[in-house]
């Protein structure tokens, strides 16, 4: 008996049951794949650059198994399907993604109809986030032109789909850096590169893809990213690249005051801090970020204080490569201290007893850190981490360890970030651990209790 249809219990005889309609694939219509492939370069005069399987180390064996469903989910849909940015870059130079971003030709409301879990996500740029299990993501954009509008402005314009979605030519030249305009093609396994992002590996050289005046103008985080990159990579920025952001290291201050913090956050937790603030501090990035820093940075004291922030910043990148779990208000500690420690009024702090001066290096951090806005939470365990070091250098010196300051939940990370500053002055660190602190009492086991018997007498007495 199929399990389909069952039995009606008045007459005895089957009836069907209508089934379920499904959320996808007859929604989407049947398109050759193979067509779309064969005549994508024929009627361009500019054939890009493709490099067959056998001449790239790039295997399927590296890509994230969620990555290579929604790639062949496309391909068979008869759509392109490409892995896309930096996710190539980097198969490229024998690292792990962090992301795997895919581009394709079909429009987001297309690939929503393809993925049930999937939502189409951004107001300026709309792409769709397809979901799978244990909370991964894996973002799907179309092919976009190279248009100055946005889906918005290009809405209000009376522009439809077809004046924002391109061809992958058209979004390769809309990238930022030539390193991330490469794809990788699922239908052939072959990198197409219109961009000469290859030859720019090979050279281990960051150059933007056009004229590098207009785009960081058009968007200047690009800037930062130029920077980031170089960190990343250890590659030299091209000249032309170079000149136009040291040029125009001054329009960071236009872009949106969040989205430059998440942008040069990110960078701190990267595990290269010290060689992207060295590159920020030269191009003058960093003084146009942290204005109220500007000064220190060409004062007097501008050689010793560079010395103890590239010092200090390699120990995070330590910490980071090791896998150490910090907190955001640790990494920013980390870039504070050192000019904290340049700073009379953090000197004026010292204390001839143990005290927490946290109130007044909350408003140093403010004043330092002005105008981002953090988490509550990351301001105040920044200020009770930077707070501490003067307690620890009161018991340091004199060897005596009070109990308030090694019970405290942020002893460990505050003792991290003192033992830096040590490092970077070459002086003595505090090596310690907080279980075998003086004066701690060891910890007894339970102790267990007599119990009566039913009888209503103790358990440890003669009835």
């Amino acid at each position: 008996m199929s399990h389909s249809k069952k039995y009606n219990r008045s007459s005895g005889k089957k009836r069907n049951r209508p089934r379920r309609k499904r959320h996808f694939p007859q929604a989407i219509p049947a398109r050759s794949a193979h067509d779309g492939q064969q005549c994508l370069f024929n009627d361009m005069d500019f054939k890009p650059l493709i490099v067959p399987r056998p001449k790239h180390c790039i295997s399927r064996k590296n890509i994230d198994r969620e990555a290579l469903k929604v790639l062949y989910r496309l391909k068979d849909h008869g759509f392109l399907a490409y892995l896309v940015g930096g996710s190539v870059r980097d198969l490229l130079l024998g690292k792990a993604p962090k992301d795997f971003d895919i581009g394709t030709n079909a429009t987001p409301e297309e690939i929503r109809r393809l993925f049930r879990y999937s939502r189409i996500i951004g107001k300026r740029f709309r792409l769709v986030h397809v979901y799978f299990k244990g909370g991964k993501i894996i973002e799907v954009s179309t092919f976009r032109k190279q248009i100055e509008l946005d889906d918005r402005e290009a809405a209000r314009e009376g522009l439809g789909s077809e004046s924002i979605f391109g061809s992958p030519r058209e979004d390769a030249f809309r990238r930022d850096l030539t390193i991330n305009g490469l794809f990788y093609n699922i239908a052939d396994f072959s990198i197409i590169d219109y961009v000469d992002g290859i030859g720019d590996l090979e050279r281990r050289i960051i150059r933007t893809i056009g004229d590098p005046e207009r785009r960081f103008i058009r968007d200047p985080v690009r800037m930062l990213r130029t920077t980031r990159h170089a960190a990343r990579t250890g590659f030299s920025i091209h000249h032309t690249t170079w000149d136009a952001v040291c040029r125009h290291a001054s329009k960071i201050r236009l872009c949106v005051t969040a989205r430059v913090r998440d942008e040069w956050l990110k960078d701190m937790k990267s595990g290269v801090s010290a060689d992207w603030s060295r590159l920020m501090i030269e191009s003058g990035l960093f003084q146009e970020i942290f204005p109220a820093l500007q000064g220190m940075l060409s004062g007097p004291d501008a050689p010793k204080l560079r010395d103890m922030l590239f010092k200090v910043l390699n120990r995070v990148d330590y910490m980071v490569k090791k896998g150490r779990d910090m907190s955001d208000a640790f990494f920013l500690s980390a870039l504070a201290i050192p000019f904290l420690h340049f700073m009379p009024d953090w000197h004026a702090l010292k204390s001839e007893k143990v005290r927490w001066p946290t109130c007044e290096v909350r408003a140093l951090l403010d004043s330092m850190f002005m105008p981002y806005d953090f988490r509550r939470a990351d301001r105040d365990l920044m200020a009770r981490l930077i707070s501490t070091y003067w307690p620890l250098e009161f018991c340091a010196r004199r060897n005596q360890w009070q109990k308030r300051v090694y019970s405290k939940a942020t002893f460990p990370e505050a003792l991290e970030l003192y033992n830096c500053i040590k490092r970077a002055l070459g002086q003595d660190v505090i090596a310690l651990d907080k279980n075998k602190m003086p004066g701690k009492k060891k910890s007894r086991g339970r102790r267990r209790r007599k119990g009566r018997k039913k009888n209503g007498s103790r358990s440890g007495r003669n009835s």
